[in-house]
């Protein structure tokens, strides 16, 4: 059997969809701030995360995106720990700052991962015009966070105003990369918008969950949108038969 055909299809014989290795969510690395590899070498999850920082970010050439949407079809596919992790393992490329944003207003995630009282955050900078910094915290090293903030769901017709615009724009001028984290796209619109800003998306897919006609749906409606699709990755895959077969293919 092969295994790119048990990780992920096309979504339809004429995408161009780049499609990622699985990426795996084992409980003992869903917790704590901080990705590192384990004690015998990098586990799989790492290694996985790795692929997808080298293969979307660490492209040369001017191609290679700056400012990325990691956008989910469905609640629970994982995004948010996709993003997260994928972050951490940028900040760790580099000299310059990485930043994460939290721009789920319904479902706020980052600020229980890295443990943050969410004080101030992305609504207060875009309806507020101090500096940058004021908006996020750092978390470790060069990596940067920016909560939703206390403006709470409501605000979510802030994300397409000029002044969230003008706040991403500032961020590219600040950061080497930042990374989104969008609301599902089968229940609100921000993720398509939140595309549009940016220089592409990265589309998550939960194994044995998100079904392939949905995904040829949702493709054909960011292409019909203008937003860039960077790539997908299958999230919580589970092996059926005894891993180590998978790797003698």
């Amino acid at each position: 059997m092969s295994r790119n055909y048990e990780i992920l299809r096309r979504a339809d014989k004429g995408g161009n969809l780049f499609v990622t290795p699985p990426l795996d969510r084992p409980a003992s690395l869903t917790a704590s701030p901080g990705l590192k590899s384990g004690t015998n070498g990098r586990n799989q999850s790492y290694e996985e995360i790795v692929k997808l920082v080298q293969r979307v970010f660490l492209t040369t050439g001017s191609s290679a995106p700056q400012v990325v949407t990691f956008c989910a079809i469905e609640h629970g596919n994982g995004c948010s720990w996709v993003m997260a992790r994928a972050g951490e393992v940028l900040a760790l490329q580099g000299e310059r700052p990485v930043c994460l944003v939290d721009a789920n207003l319904k479902t706020p995630w980052l600020e229980k991962h890295f443990h943050l009282d969410n004080r101030t955050g992305l609504t207060d900078a875009i309806v507020g015009g101090a500096p940058l910094q004021e908006y996020m915290e750092p978390v470790g090293g060069s990596l940067w966070v920016m909560t939703t903030g206390m403006g709470g769901p409501e605000m979510h017709n802030v994300l397409s105003s000029e002044r969230f615009r003008a706040r991403v724009e500032e961020m590219r001028s600040n950061f080497a990369h930042v990374l989104i984290d969008a609301p599902p796209l089968n229940r609100y619109a921000d993720a398509a918008l939140l595309g549009g800003m940016s220089d592409g998306m990265i589309l998550v897919l939960e194994a044995n969950v998100t079904r392939r006609e949905t995904v040829r749906r949702v493709k054909e409606n960011l292409v019909a949108a203008k937003v860039k699709l960077l790539g997908t990755v299958l999230n919580k895959r589970t092996y059926p038969i005894p891993e180590g077969l998978y790797h003698r293919f």
